[in-house]
């Protein structure tokens, strides 16, 4: 792998409306990078845009179609694709017994089809640019919670994706990254905090594993893997140590659930809390 200067390259976001995608739009900006965002809140897609000099692309990850005219619309207009942020994604709240099976689904369908799509759509513009591709997994994929399977499941699937895709472009020119962040200050995770019962398990964790941390840190981390091309990206650090340990994982989940997931399943069972959540849940279940 060799470093890059950001200064001018064009760099792909999708999810970039808000959160994580917005925050590191405008990080790459400061930095002289030209924006290609892609996601589906138009209005604040393209507030984002003005911010950082960006161009907006609305469209749904999920849509084949949608997603590579988009593609060819963004190498038309800047003159090729130099870095992909596969970013998109959405949660749920709700234990698999008795949680909405379409906002289950439509959370596999973004967070793990919608990266494969994009990723797919813009490979012939990557191998091109011999460029980078970036692919953002999560704690989740490490740490399997209760109340989180949807998530988890599209998650780790993505780590795999992208270490399969690492080893099948390397000859090609592209480097492939994966990143994974703990629990970030975003809109997803703080309307997930207000469900009256994944709120409480997700607060109730453990020491590290509660806190929640700035999104302005996952800017900084993400533009640093871009320039250093690099194989994985962590926020905070201590996730990338925590991957050793990643065998061990279960038994400390299985023991922290004893004490409140059967309380938290029947309450969940009962109600008709489950389904996605934030602005981007809304978003993507039009």
């Amino acid at each position: 792998m060799t470093s890059m200067d950001v200064t001018g390259k064009v760099v792909l976001i999708t999810g970039a409306a808000r959160g994580i995608g917005a925050e590191v739009a405008r990080q790459l900006a400061g930095r002289g990078a030209r924006l290609a965002l892609v996601g589906l809140e138009k209005a604040q897609l393209e507030e984002v845009a003005r911010e950082t000099g960006g161009k907006a692309w609305e469209a749904d990850v999920t849509d084949w179609d949608v997603l590579d005219r988009v593609m060819n619309e963004v190498a038309a207009h800047f003159g090729g694709i130099d870095v992909v942020v596969a970013n998109a994604g959405i949660a749920a709240t709700g234990f698999v017994r008795s949680m909405d099976p379409k906002a289950f689904e439509r959370v596999i369908e973004v967070n793990l089809l919608g990266v494969w799509r994009t990723v797919r759509t813009a490979l012939p513009h990557l191998i091109k640019s011999r460029g980078y591709c970036l692919v953002v997994s999560s704690l989740a994929a490490i740490v399997h919670i209760p109340g989180n399977a949807a998530y988890s499941a599209a998650k780790a699937g993505c780590e795999a994706f992208a270490d399969s895709l690492r080893a099948e472009v390397r000859h090609l020119g592209v480097d492939v990254g994966t990143a994974y962040f703990s629990w970030i200050s975003t809109d997803m995770v703080n309307s997930a905090d207000e469900h009256p019962v994944f709120g409480k398990l997700r607060q109730g964790m453990p020491g590290l594993a509660s806190k929640k941390y700035p999104v302005r840190n996952v800017g900084r981390a993400v533009v640093k893997g871009i320039e250093k091309r690099s194989k994985a990206v962590h926020v905070p650090g201590w996730v990338g140590a925590l991957k050793y340990f990643r065998a061990f994982t279960p038994v400390v989940v299985d023991r922290q659930a004893v004490a409140e997931v059967a309380d938290a399943d029947r309450q969940m069972a009962a109600s008709d809390t489950s389904g996605l959540v934030g602005p981007g849940g809304q978003a993507a279940s039009r």
